[in-house]
C-alpha cells in the first residue's frame, strides 16, 4: 500500500480516522527553514471539523505536535513528524457498516482487495487522512513562500447547480475566500451556496461541486516532458484527495471547442521578458512552467455518506438496506480548500528540488 507522496521532497502519511493519532513524516525538507508548530496549526484550523455549521460537527480540535525534525525554531533537514490527536472518534456509529457495504465508500474494494478493512470512519480510506497532507503542505507552502514569494489560493466555484461569477483577471485574497464559511470570494454566490448545503443537510443528503486553485510567481522551468509534467503530477495529487473525480487546467474541456487559432497563447514582450497575451495554457506548456499565473479545477463528488435508507449487500452478497449514522460533511468543499491548496504545494516545492538537482548539478 503506497503511502509515500514525491520523490525529493517526500511525505509519509499515517493513522486511521478512528485510531489513536494520525500524522505525518517529511524526508528531504532543506535545511534552516524558519519553522513553528503555529505555522503548522494555522493551515490545519482551516482543514478542522466542527468549525461552521457546514461541516461535520465532530469535535477535533486537531492541536499539532512536531516531534522532529527542529532545533530552535529551525529545520534539520532530517526527517520532520508531525502528530495529530484523534479526540472525539465515535466507533459505535458504525456498528451497522461492520457487515454492510456503504454505497460509494472504498469498503467493498478494499475489503476485497486486502480481505480486511476498518469499518469505523473508513479507517486509511477515510478523509480524515488529509490532516496528515495538510500538516505537510504547511511547510511546503512556508518554503515556496520564502524562496520565491510564491502565493496559492484556493476557493470554490460550484455547488452543486449554484456557480459562483469569480474575475478572473483578480488574484482573490485571502481575506475574501475566508470571509465566509463556504470559502467562495464572491459573497452573493456564498450566501446561496450556505443554503443549499443547509437544505441538503436538513433532507440527510449531500452535494458536490468545484474548487479552483490558483498560483502565482512560479517561476519558469517547473516540470519535465513525457512523465514528469508538472500538470500531469498536479492532477495525480489532486485526484488522490478523497471524493475528488475530476481535474482540469486551464482552458481544460472548454478548450476543446476552440479553434487552435483561438486558444493558442500569443507570446509578447513586455518589460524586457517574454510573456503571452493570454493563459489557456493554465501556465504549464509542454509540462514546464511558463511563469504565468497556473490555474486548475478541481470537481468533488457529493458526499457518500447521506443519513438516508440506501439500498446495499452484506458481505455474504445478501440484500440489504443500510441508513448510516455519525457526524459527516453535506458537502466537503469548504474544507477541501486547505487540502487542494496543501497538495499543490507539496508537488511544486517537489518539482523545485528536481529542477535545481538538474540543472544546476555542476554548479558547485
Amino acid at each position: 500500500m503506497a503511502n509515500i507522496f514525491g520523490k525529493l521532497f517526500t511525505i509519509t502519511t499515517w493513522g486511521e480516522s478512528h485510531g489513536g493519532s494520525i500524522g505525518v513524516t517529511i524526508d528531504g525538507c532543506p535545511p534552516q527553514l524558519s519553522l513553528s508548530a503555529q505555522d503548522v496549526q494555522t493551515e490545519l484550523n482551516r482543514r478542522q471539523p466542527g468549525q461552521s455549521n457546514l461541516t461535520t460537527q465532530r469535535q477535533e480540535s486537531d492541536q499539532v505536535e512536531i516531534l522532529s525534525g527542529l532545533y530552535k525554531g529551525q529545520t534539520l533537514g532530517t526527517p520532520i513528524t508531525m502528530i495529530v490527536k484523534n479526540e472525539d472518534a465515535r466507533s459505535q456509529d458504525y456498528r451497522e457498516t461492520k457487515t454492510k457495504y456503504r454505497p460509494s465508500h472504498a469498503d467493498f474494494t478494499y475489503h476485497q482487495k486486502y480481505g480486511i478493512y476498518n469499518p469505523e470512519g473508513g479507517g486509511r480510506s477515510s478523509a480524515r487522512e488529509t490532516v496528515g497532507r495538510v500538516a505537510a503542505g504547511a511547510v511546503a507552502k512556508k518554503i515556496l513562500k520564502d524562496a520565491f514569494a510564491i502565493e496559492i489560493c484556493a476557493y470554490v466555484e460550484q455547488v452543486h447547480q449554484i456557480t459562483a461569477d469569480i474575475d478572473e483577471d483578480i488574484f482573490p485574497s485571502t481575506t475574501a475566500i475566508e470571509r465566509t464559511p463556504i470559502r467562495c470570494p464572491n459573497e452573493s454566490a456564498a450566501t446561496q451556496m450556505t443554503a443549499c448545503i443547509e437544505k441538503a443537510r436538513t433532507q440527510g443528503d449531500s452535494v458536490g461541486g468545484t474548487i479552483v486553485c490558483r498560483i502565482k510567481n512560479t517561476p519558469i522551468g517547473l516540470g519535465a516532458p513525457v512523465f514528469d509534467r508538472l500538470e500531469a503530477d498536479l492532477a495525480k495529487a489532486m485526484l488522490c484527495i478523497p471524493a475528488t473525480k475530476g481535474f482540469e487546467i486551464g482552458s481544460g474541456f472548454s478548450g476543446t471547442r476552440l479553434k487552435g487559432s483561438e486558444h493558442n497563447d500569443p507570446f509578447i514582450q513586455e518589460e524586457g521578458q517574454i510573456k503571452t497575451e493570454t493563459n489557456h495554457a493554465g501556465g504549464v506548456l509542454g509540462g514546464i512552467s511558463n511563469g504565468n499565473e497556473i490555474y486548475f479545477r478541481v470537481g468533488f463528488k457529493p458526499t457518500s455518506t447521506i443519513l438516508q435508507k440506501q439500498k446495499t449487500v452484506d458481505h455474504e452478497g445478501q440484500e440489504a438496506e443500510l441508513t448510516a449514522q455519525g457526524r459527516h460533511d453535506p458537502c466537503v468543499l469548504p474544507r477541501a480548500v486547505p487540502i487542494v491548496e496543501s497538495m499543490a504545494a507539496l508537488v511544486l516545492v517537489d518539482h523545485w528540488m528536481l529542477h535545481i538537482a538538474q540543472t544546476q548539478a555542476f554548479n558547485f
